[in-house]
């Protein structure tokens, strides 16, 4: 182990740095700096050498270059068993301890006053290279770029060898490495998303920042974690405040974003309640409860321990019939009213999310699947046929109900999972059909789903995520008085699938999108 007798420490996020430096004086250890650490430690009143001292070179390019130097990269990379000689040759002086972290590139390129300019100048060059120098050096040098490690950093040095172990320098290594990567990371999207020319990168670095860790993963004897990106929209539920309850589960996470993704893509305000990633319920109206009564309605029996969202306040009324009708997991919604948080919190099991106001959903962004071996990426599906867009192919033209009904549906089918069937009437959800094998099976569960529910569905819309490519799926409608179905189109059989509708005096709808969820 090496004794440490110098530390070189520049630091942005300046957290615990005055006492954490003040320890290692008080250990006999020089401290070397640059620019505004050393200002700010010497206000402290300790000693601190200039790394232009320790170079002889100034800091130039206004601070663009300052520690770019061999006195400072000789001190961090020299083996002190094979490059002793050369260190002395040149008068390079060994740093046993770097201290780094690097200039705020996130949190600037983060704030919506940030122009280029702003962002490329937080773009730090000489942190990186010191880190990555005493990283790969961690035989003799240990390299801490996180406030949290401090304490543990002098625990060790208080040892009488003023010194800290391989294990604990390794452990160092590898976080500097992370550390690195994430920041690069994070400059390479933040360069994608506002000058990409909107094709996928051919390599593509996800920087990731562990949030919490979770009680499990979708089963108990799975471990997980939730993490975060760095540039991310407003009102989404990774920066969501929980207002009570105990912390999420990771499937709460996950169908409280389902719900909440359905639910901002809806006019307001509107009300979804989730079940095992699926809408088991979706309604608009005049008002939040209105809306609460259409999708409870849909189906009742799968809103028990579900997950709800709202795109607009939620209030006291609508929390005290919540509450009164059903047992929840979750609900999230952009804010709660002080009578609504003091309906919840006579139920304090309830997780009570409130995530400000709500990002656009039409803004693109990534999504990603992991497979085995690797990860499938696609933009999110924001894509929505609008009314000029939708094209009558049947004989029959639609009522102006009858094209609401079937823009509501077209809304909310994109948040079922495949095979999707859903029929809906009056902003409300009558029936769903998701994830089946088969898409006339949907068909059937959706119909007998709203029956289940006693729920008349003559009349009503029914919207396909995909094309039909058989006549049974109209057929199948037809016999439950559906009277307008939506879908894409495309299929080698559209004239067959076109025929029944006409047969049974339907209206279609073709919109020419295709809205698969898997």
């Amino acid at each position: 182990m090496t004794r440490v007798a110098r530390a070189l420490i520049s630091v942005s996020d300046k957290t615990g740095i005055t006492e954490f430096a003040a320890a290692l004086a008080q250990l006999g250890i020089e401290i070397v700096s640059t620019g505004g650490t050393a200002t700010a430690l010497r206000k402290h009143g300790l000693a601190v050498r200039d790394v232009a001292e320790l170079t002889g070179f100034p800091e130039i390019m206004d601070g663009r270059v300052k520690t770019l130097h061999p006195k400072v990269h000789g001190g961090l990379l020299g083996r002190r068993d094979v490059d002793a000689a050369v260190m002395a040759e040149h008068g390079i002086d060994g740093i046993e301890l770097l201290v780094v972290n690097l200039y705020p590139f996130e949190a600037t390129a983060a704030r919506s006053d940030c122009t280029r300019e702003d962002a490329i100048e937080n773009i730090d060059i000489g942190g990186p290279a010191m880190i990555r120098a005493a990283a790969k050096n961690h035989a003799f040098v240990a390299v801490v770029v996180d406030p949290s490690d401090y304490a543990s950093v002098l625990d060790a040095l208080r040892s009488p060898g003023r010194s800290l172990d391989e294990a604990t320098r390794r452990r160092l290594a590898r976080k500097a490495f992370a550390h690195t990567a994430h920041y690069d990371a994070t400059i390479s999207g933040y360069l994608e998303s506002t000058e990409g020319d909107g094709s996928l990168p051919a390599k593509l670095t996800v920087p990731l920042t562990r949030q919490a860790d979770m009680r499990y993963g979708e089963n108990p004897h799975q471990r997980a974690a939730l993490y975060r990106l760095p540039r991310r929209p407003a009102g989404t539920l990774i920066d969501a405040q929980l207002r009570q309850g105990k912390a999420l589960s990771f499937n709460n996470i996950a169908d409280a974003d389902a719900a909440l993704e359905c639910a901002r893509a809806l006019p307001s305000p509107a009300c979804v309640i989730v079940k095992h990633a699926n809408p088991c319920g979706v309604g608009v109206a005049p008002t939040l409860l209105e809306c609460y009564e259409k999708a409870y309605v849909t189906d009742p029996e799968s809103a028990f321990g579900g997950v709800i969202a709202c795109n607009v306040e939620v209030d006291g009324r609508f929390a005290g019939t919540l509450l009164a009708r059903q047992f929840l997991e979750v609900i999230v919604a952009p804010s709660f009213s002080a009578d609504a948080l003091a309906a919840f919190a006579k139920k304090p099991n309830v997780r009570v999310l409130a995530t400000g106001p709500l990002a656009d959903p039409a803004t693109p962004s990534l999504r990603l699947q992991q497979i085995e071996g690797g990860l499938l990426v696609q933009y999110k599906d924001v894509a929505m046929a609008q009314d000029g867009d939708l094209r009558v192919v049947t004989k029959r033209q639609p009522t102006a109900r009858e094209r609401a009904d079937a823009a509501f549906a077209w809304r909310v089918i994109r948040f079922v999972k495949s095979n999707a069937i859903i029929y809906c009437r009056d902003g409300a959800t009558l029936g769903i059909g998701a994830g089946q094998m088969s898409r006339v099976m949907s068909a059937r569960i959706a119909a007998w789903k709203a029956g289940e529910a006693k729920l008349d569905i003559r009349g009503a819309a029914m919207a396909s995520d995909a094309f039909f490519p058989f006549r049974d799926g109209i057929d199948t409608a037809a016999k439950h008085g559906i009277s307008i179905v939506i879908q894409p189109g495309g299929s080698m059989r559209d004239e067959e699938v076109i025929a029944a509708a006409d047969e049974h005096g339907m209206a279609m709808l073709f919109t020419g999108v295709r809205h698969f969820r898997h």
